[in-house]
């Protein structure tokens, strides 16, 4: 069985040692970098620069709570730069390495259909390698950052995600056009280093995809911080200006002129698909993305697409779920995949976790439902850590007690998520978490708290 996978990101390569570890031939075709845009430019680095701000928030805001004494301390870019390149390179070594321990034949170079059977490479130097037959074909190519259609976005000093991770120097100030998860990662990177942050996003609130009470404390954090946001806002052009870069927003309350030195867009991205020329292989997409059933198979039997490319969501965990899923279909083993244990995450400070139904959507579905909350203020580990914002909530099926979403806002909340994940994996009952022994003290402990309060019975809460 011979499979070529296009593109090494974290839908491609993990596909590839799968399908290595099934016994299949694999070639994988990486265009840019192995690793992907996870990797290099996207969810490993910008967590690196958000752990260091997060330890000059520490620095900042509670050195003297915790009995450190320091006098002087600042924040090194270019270093924290250098810590975020050797990262990277240690990790995509390590990727290169799983590829030869699979016996994976890797290429360099542009995967390119010359029909449902048959593929070449385009390498760097515009060479070209033998045609590769393949059996099946895994399309994992990715996304791109969105530009999006506003007069003077292609101005040398607007920036994407991309290009704000590796700036020479943290701007004076930077313009963030996205309240999203992006926007808001980078808010706490750039702030934690001095710069004065300005978010504008288009819908009532930022991060308009989570559950409203633990989106409450990160903006709450985000304001008192002294970053500056604006919702319900359009940008209508930014222009070169004498003091930097004018933003002309639009909002109920009027216009309104921000000027800063450098604008982030970051109001999403779109699958990666220009070179690959689908139409030669009579792949059939729709709205810019490769369109997929529910086993990641294209309208032609024996070619998938997964991760990004396909439009779904576009998340690198989920990204390898369905990398490995469509490799177990094609090699005949049975496999699932069950997209509402989703974890959604922000690395902030607090940290946002969400798996499952918000509490809009679970009634929105019709549901009866009863939630329970829990605040960090009062678990004894989260005091400790000196990280007592945010809170645990539980959404509940009123009738069976089934949990149908976990959302969290505060410390530890991205590593704490799995648990829901797994509850509504397993369809548990609060009543199932209540009777899971939580370890003491651990922040943990709040999610069997929350659980106890879905019906008034949080041990460490006033009546």
């Amino acid at each position: 069985m011979k499979i070529v996978i296009i593109g090494g990101g974290p839908g491609g390569y993990v596909a590839a040692i799968r399908a290595a570890q099934l016994g299949a031939e694999v070639t994988l075709i990486e265009n840019k970098f192995l690793g992907g845009t996870c990797l290099n430019v996207g969810c490993i680095p910008t967590k690196v620069l958000l752990h260091t701000s997060e330890l000059l928030d520490v620095l900042k805001n509670d050195a003297k709570e915790l009995g450190i004494a320091i006098s002087d301390y600042h924040g090194d870019w270019p270093k924290l730069q250098k810590r975020k390149t050797k990262i990277i390179k240690k990790l995509v070594g390590g990727v290169n390495g799983l590829l030869k321990n699979n016996a994976i034949t890797k290429i360099m170079g542009r995967g390119v259909f010359l029909n449902e059977h048959q593929i070449k490479v385009i390498t760097e130097n515009q060479d070209e390698t033998p045609v590769i037959d393949f059996d099946f074909v895994i399309i994992a190519t990715g996304s791109k950052p969105v530009i999006p259609p506003i007069p003077g976005s292609n101005h040398p000093d607007v920036i994407t995600s991309d290009t704000a991770l590796s700036l020479d120097a943290v701007p004076e100030s930077l313009g963030i056009i996205g309240g999203g998860v992006i926007g808001c990662e980078f808010a706490s990177i750039y702030n934690a280093f001095g710069c004065k942050v300005t978010i504008i996003e288009m819908l009532p609130e930022i991060v308009a995809n989570m559950d409203a009470d633990i989106v409450k404390p990160l903006k709450e954090k985000l304001l008192k911080d002294g970053v500056e946001i604006f919702t319900s806002t359009r940008v209508e052009s930014i222009q070169e200006g004498p003091a930097g870069l004018a933003v002309r927003t639009s909002s109920e309350a009027g216009e309104k002129i921000i000027t800063v030195a450098k604008v982030l867009l970051s109001v999403g991205r779109k699958p990666e698909l220009e070179t690959l020329e689908l139409d030669q292989a009579g792949i059939e997409t729709a709205r810019g993305a490769i369109v997929v059933n529910k086993k990641m198979q294209t309208n032609v039997p024996h070619i998938y697409a997964v991760g990004d490319c396909n439009g779904g969501v576009m998340l690198a965990h989920v990204a390898s779920a369905e990398g490995i899923f469509a490799v177990e279909t094609i090699m005949g083993k049975r496999s699932q995949i069950d997209f509402k244990t989703i974890p959604y995450c922000v690395y902030s400070k607090p940290e946002l976790a969400s798996v499952g139904l918000t509490e809009a959507q679970a009634r929105a579905s019709g549901y009866e439902v009863k939630v329970g909350n829990f605040p960090m203020a009062v678990n004894a580990k989260a005091m400790i850590m000196g990280e007592t914002t945010g809170v645990v909530k539980y959404v509940t099926d009123a009738a069976t007690g089934e949990i149908l979403g976990l959302h969290m806002a505060g410390p530890r909340a991205t590593d704490l998520i799995v648990e829901g994940a797994l509850a509504i994996r397993l369809e548990a009952t609060v009543a199932e978490l209540m009777a899971t022994i939580h370890a003491h003290p651990t922040v943990g402990e709040a999610l069997m708290e929350a659980a106890h309060a879905v019906n008034g019975e949080a041990i460490h809460l006033m009546r």
